[in-house]
Order: C-alpha cells, then structure tokens, then sequence
C-alpha cells in the first residue's frame, strides 16, 4: 500500500488518469470544504513511493475532477463557488478556461467516455450542464429541481447520462431525444422503491427516502447503474425495468455511502466509499458461484461484501479504479489527508 498526505488539504476525490497508468488527479479543499481554499494535486506513482508533478491552488473548495478523454494533461474540477475550471498539467498558475453558470456548489464533474468532446456538470443548484472545453458558455441545462450530488455519461453512449439527488431518485437523460417540457428527461426511478419480491421470499419492507450522493454505469451491462448515498444502502438497478426496484440490495456500511464505482475489469465487482471510514469490494451476485445473500434480511439480488479496507481515518470521499495492469489496483482519498493506493486483492475475504 502507498501513501501521500495533502498536508492542509482534506480529499474530496480521486481519479486515475485515462492515458498514464501511473499518474493520478486529487480534488481536496482546506477546512473539509466548509470554508477556505481547494487544491488540484497531479500524483505520479514511481518506484520511491507518490510523489507530486504538479499542484494548483483554487480560491474555493474542489468537490470533484474528472480527466479529459482527448487531452493526456487536461483536467476539469468543480468548485464550491458554483465554477469549473480546466487545468493543463504542462501549464503553471491559472487554469485554461473557467465556466461560471452555476449559482451553487458544484459537486460533480464527468467527461464523455465515448464522445470524449464534452463533459457534464451538477450542482446544489438542481442542474446538469453540458460543457464543450472550447466554447466559453454551457450548450445544455437539464433541470432536476433537487440537489444533485452525482451527473455521469453512460460509458456505452454518447448522448445518454444520468444523475442522482437529494430527493432520493435515479434520473436518466437521452440527448437524442427532444427537449420539450421534458427537457430530454426519459426515465425517474425512485431508489427508495422496494425490490420486486422473488416467490417464496416475504415484501420487501418500505424504507423513508434518503439523499442519494453517488451512482456509476456497469461497464459491461449498458442498462446497470449502482447508487448509494445516507441510507447506507448499495442499490442496484436495471433502467429496462424501472418498476421492479433494485435488483440487488447491500447492506453493510455504518454511515453514508459516498461513492461507487464498478470494476474495468469485472462486471460483478464494486467499490464503496463511506463516512465510516472503510472502502468495501463487493460482488451484486450476477457472477456464478456466489453465495445467496449475507443474511441481513435488507439484502436483496445474491449480493455480498468480499472484504474492506479500513486504513483511512475520517470520511473515505473518493475511490477509483486503475484501467491498466494487473486487476484490482486502486486509489482512495479521505479527509484524513491521506491518499491511498491500494490492491483490492489483498482485502479479499478479510
């Protein structure tokens, strides 16, 4: 395991670079984000341990950051002054270009997988926008009407993306349709909806909505998306049946889930990050072998907990897999100010 302090600087999120398998992105802000400056860190791994090639410093706290899929030293981040700003590894001082639409935090930021031309944005302020890097002003607003703490791209379209809110609800957004009184809006599924009961199983029990804070694309089944958020709760749904609930169900965390992400490698496998101060590799059950469920009687789907990793000492805020190499690398940062890099291999089962 390695390890690299942002002395000063409390971690809002972690991302591996797309196009160098050891170099990686950290959005952490002063004061836990409540008040103060943020800080963009570029980390190299290399033989002597992470090290920095490059740090920028923000007026505002960083919640998020996302790597351009088109440029190998461009990264966006998104600001609690309501700004993004695009920043180029081979540039000192100012970012490139800064964006300033939004009148809240902005929490979320993610670039296009496969159009790779643009990348969207969410905010307090109950909107996604949808950015170009060249062009000065957003070319879409989607309104949600809540919080949003979570806006990605599918990673099997180009045109489809997704959004999760403070109002407990999984949205999901087709560019290709029209905008209308819609506003390109094609599927609103309730998280908090109980699971389609399998025979012989009794009801699922209703369960109050909670904020949702995170949700990610399967990258190997283009209808599955996984959220989470204060209710602890892992969810999995299908968005070819949004009226059957989760497919799976996983309990297990003690406070709020703040992020997941699904493996590059197995279309099983998940990561968690949560304010009890842990990340947890678990499988949703679809892969065969798997033992039906853990006994919680919230579990839903065959899924389980595979083994965590409880080395952070505050809030765990950021987790992200590494696309390259051996399977199972990662990243995770804290508001411990301490970046993480770790093997999930070796907490299997623990």
């Amino acid at each position: 395991m390695l390890e690299f302090r942002t002395q000063g600087f409390n971690g809002y999120a972690v991302q591996y670079s797309p196009f160098i398998d050891s170099r990686l992105a950290v959005a952490a802000s002063a004061n836990f984000g409540l008040v103060g400056n943020g800080r963009l860190y570029i980390l190299s791994l290399t033989p002597q341990g992470i090290v920095v090639e490059k740090w920028f410093d923000t007026q505002d706290s960083l919640y998020d950051l996302s790597w351009s899929e088109t440029h190998e030293n461009q990264v966006v981040a998104a600001a609690g002054d309501g700004s993004i700003k695009l920043f180029d590894v081979g540039l000192d001082g100012f970012p490139v270009q800064s964006w300033q639409e939004h009148k809240r935090e902005v929490f979320a930021v993610h670039w296009n997988l496969v159009g790779k031309d643009t990348f969207c944005s969410s905010s307090w302020d109950g909107c996604i926008k949808i950015w170009a890097p060249q062009r000065a002003e957003s070319l879409v607003t989607l309104p949600t009407h809540s919080c949003t703490y979570s806006a990605a791209y599918s990673p099997h379209s180009p045109s489809i993306l997704s959004s999760v809110s403070s109002d407990s609800h999984l949205r999901i957004f087709d560019l290709r349709t029209p905008a209308s009184a819609s506003n390109h809006l094609t599927l609103s599924i309730p998280l908090h909806g109980p699971s389609s009961s399998a025979p012989g199983l009794p009801p699922q029990r209703a369960i109050p909505p909670a904020e949702a804070l995170t949700h990610d694309w399967n990258k190997y089944r283009d209808t599955v998306i996984a959220a989470a958020g204060v209710d602890r709760l892992i969810r999995t749904f299908d968005i070819r049946s949004p009226g059957h609930g989760p497919v799976a169900v996983l309990p297990g965390h003690d406070y709020a889930v703040r992020k997941v992400a699904w493996s590059p490698h197995l279309g099983d496998i998940l990561l968690s990050a949560s304010y009890d101060m842990t990340c947890r590799v678990w499988t949703d059950g679809t892969a065969m072998g798997h033992a039906a469920g853990n006994g919680d009687p919230m579990a839903r789907g065959g899924g389980k907990e595979l083994g965590r990793m409880g080395r952070h000492t505050e809030f765990v805020t950021g987790v992200d897999w590494c696309l390259f190499g051996a399977e199972g690398w990662c990243a995770s940062c804290a508001w411990d100010e301490r970046v993480l890099v770790w093997d999930v291999r070796a907490i299997m089962g623990s």
